[in-house]
């Protein structure tokens, strides 16, 4: 990253106020984008923001902090509970990187606290329903009602079939893989004879669980990491939640940590989202899992191609997790909701 000296210059070009920096530490647990807590001097205030950057490299499928920045717009104006970005910019940290500043949300993300910290134990009580009206809000956002949303990728578009293109999607990255992975060819063989038909298309989060919650004693603060939304169904942010790494340990509450699956179901329904299928949700769990895992092999590949972060080295273990659990929901069959 340039030196304090050199950033404070490139900062002071790219937002519309007098601005100047007087610290910046970088923020773990990106895998996708870089992260800095900012301490600003706003017009003689002092001001804490994040700043978000396209990284060196990233997952397939996650999209660019230009795109991210009018995804969080659009979230915020639906009524989200995401922090306002600000002060959209090019080569700030590097030539070719976009970045944009985000409002400063205090809280904890770390999802091992989220589920199980005594001092959280009223947030998760309200948790439920707080992130039911939240997913509803983002699912309120379509191709219709945003036609402009620069979100549309292949194979994420509005005409495509939903589960069909999130398969290709996997299909991709499994193929990517230096070895063949048995499970996962037996999993994705029973996704794609299971895929449901095309239902609303709608805008999903695509990583919508615990860890990428801001969480305060008083429930949900913010909804945070966007980098792998698209166009959808939105009965894969649902799955996606369900997932069992979501859990941080608490595996008799599938709905991240939190509750169960027909809570979670009657707190989303009673929010405004649609009725649940439960055959369309066990489907996008097992991919969920599955999607996770092959992705956390991916990870893997990234550190061994000499990326020197051990968050990318802890993570591929998580790959044989996710395939057993895949293969456990396949055999145990959809929920009771």
């Amino acid at each position: 990253m340039n030196d304090l000296e050199d950033l404070q210059e490139r900062v002071a070009t790219a937002v519309p106020a007098d601005v100047e920096v007087r610290g910046v530490a970088p923020i773990s647990g990106g895998a996708c984008q870089e992260n800095f807590r900012v301490q600003l001097e706003v017009n003689g205030a002092p001001v804490v923001m994040a700043l978000r950057s396209d990284a060196r490299t990233s997952l397939p499928g996650s999209i660019g902090r230009r795109v991210e920045y009018a995804l969080i717009e659009a979230a915020h104006g639906a009524g989200v509970p995401t922090p306002a970005a600000r002060w959209l910019t090019e080569d700030l940290l590097r030539p070719g990187a976009a970045a944009y500043f985000m409002d400063w949300v205090d809280g904890q993300a770390i999802g091992a606290r989220v589920t199980r910290h005594p001092g959280l134990a009223a947030a998760r009580a309200v948790l439920p329903e707080q992130l039911a009206r939240g997913l509803v809000a983002i699912h309120s956002i379509t191709p219709s009602t945003h036609p402009d949303l620069p979100v549309s990728r292949a194979p994420f578009t509005p005409e495509a079939d939903p589960a069909l293109a999130t398969l290709e999607f996997v299909r991709s990255i499994m193929d990517a893989l230096p070895h063949k992975r048995p499970a996962c060819e037996l999993i994705y063989r029973w996704l794609v004879e299971n895929a449901p038909p095309p239902g609303p298309i709608t805008l999903v989060h695509a990583d919508f669980r615990t860890g990428n919650f801001m969480v305060r004693p008083d429930g949900l603060a913010a909804v945070l990491d966007w980098e792998f939304a698209h166009w959808g169904d939105p009965m894969e942010d649902i799955g996606y939640l369900c997932v069992r790494d979501w859990r941080f340990g608490v595996v008799d509450k599938p709905a991240g940590g939190l509750c169960d699956r027909a809570t979670f179901c009657r707190a989303y329904t009673a929010a405004g989202g649609a009725e649940i299928d439960p055959r369309r949700m066990h489907f996008w769990e097992v991919c969920g899992n599955m999607r996770w895992g092959v992705a956390a092999a991916l990870q893997g590949e990234r550190y061994a191609r000499g990326e020197p972060d051990f968050e990318l080295l802890a993570i591929p273990r998580r790959a044989n997790e996710m395939e057993y659990e895949a293969l456990r929901l396949i055999e145990t069959g959809p929920p009771t909701l």
